[in-house]
């Protein structure tokens, strides 16, 4: 049946049955389709009438339950609701955000043209920030239930543990890789104990690629990686450079999101855990897709030793920082 291998799971997601499955939500296509740049699910633009088009998402199989996906849906339609700047599904089939089509899931959603933000920039960190409070505001009003938490297991533990089993990491670094994660993640957890975060409902993955700007401010796509976790993981990915350009940066987001909702300063303490943990999570995303056509032509130096030396050294360093002491934020 299309759609139901799992080594390749869009083998049968032909471009007949991208528009074919279009044209089952009521449009009428025209037959222009470009693909998107996406890994994890394939990602269409499709064009439904003279100058019009529609984004067409089909999700990758066994990623998400059915109501996982539908939880991120009505996240985003909630936000929309409240206008908070966000991409949202659009409800087709009265009242649907998620259709079927040959054994594939897909969600059709409206296309919206920006660019990347300045994140160097004051004022567009500062909006940026007003729009993330105002998601956060609305993202602690109640829990999700079907979509997993960011936590130090699941970030952490887990995905250490399926590189080192699957044994994708050379023999002669495997070892060092093993006592250097657990170092880490003993620092990591001591991070979590002092912040005492509370876990809200979250973008996820909220880093500029993700981001649009447009002539009114930023907007907010993709929320295929919502789930609970920190406020701080919606925050630190549009930090970088030096530390004091990463305490004027935080300082400016911050001035925005305390418009909206307040900050639990303690959580300055998890941006270098919460990055050493995307780190090794991001390692193993990719391992796990490995049996994927797709991701060994867009990552073919992830089974090299040269990537795991590197990736060894980098998290070396994160633990230099985490051991460092956090942000300052500073006063408006």
């Amino acid at each position: 049946m299309p759609g139901n291998s799992r080594k390749t799971p869009y083998k049968n997601l032909s471009p007949e049955v991208i528009l074919d499955a279009v044209e089952s939500c009521g449009m009428r296509c025209d037959g222009r389709l470009l693909a998107l740049n996406s890994f994890e699910n394939r990602v269409y633009q499709v064009g439904v009438g003279r100058d019009e088009f529609v984004v067409a998402k089909f999700y990758r199989k066994d990623r998400w339950s059915t109501e996982a996906i539908l939880e991120e849906h009505r996240f985003a339609l909630e936000l929309a609701e409240l206008e908070i700047p966000v991409v949202a599904p659009l409800v087709v089939h009265g009242g649907a955000t998620l259709s079927t089509w040959h054994g594939f899931r897909f969600a059709l959603y409206p296309r919206f043209g920006g660019r990347e933000p300045n994140l160097e920039n004051p004022d567009h960190l500062r909006r940026l920030g007003v729009a993330l409070g105002r998601m956060h505001a609305l993202g602690a009003t109640h829990p999700f239930t079907a979509r997993p938490a960011l936590n130090v297991e699941s970030f952490g533990v887990e995905p250490s543990r399926f590189l080192v089993e699957t044994r994708i990491i050379p023999v002669e670094l495997r070892e060092s890789y093993v006592e250097l994660v657990e170092v880490l993640l003993n620092r990591i957890r001591d991070c979590f104990e002092q912040a005492r975060p509370c876990h809200i409902r979250l973008h996820g993955d909220c880093h500029s690629g993700n981001i649009l700007w447009a002539k009114e401010g930023p907007v907010l796509v993709d929320f295929d990686d919502a789930r609970m976790g920190p406020a701080m993981q919606d925050l630190w990915m549009c930090l970088s450079g030096s530390r004091e350009e990463q305490n004027q940066q935080l300082s400016a987001l911050l001035q925005g999101y305390r418009q909206f909702r307040d900050f639990n300063p303690r959580e300055v303490l998890l941006i270098e855990a919460l990055r050493t943990l995307r780190m090794i999570h991001y390692a193993a995303w990719i391992a796990r897709r490995w049996d994927d056509p797709a991701f060994p032509r867009a990552f073919p130096w992830f089974d090299a030793p040269r990537y795991w030396e590197n990736h060894i050294l980098s998290l070396r360093e994160q633990g230099v920082l985490l051991l460092e002491p956090p942000l300052t934020i500073y006063s408006a």
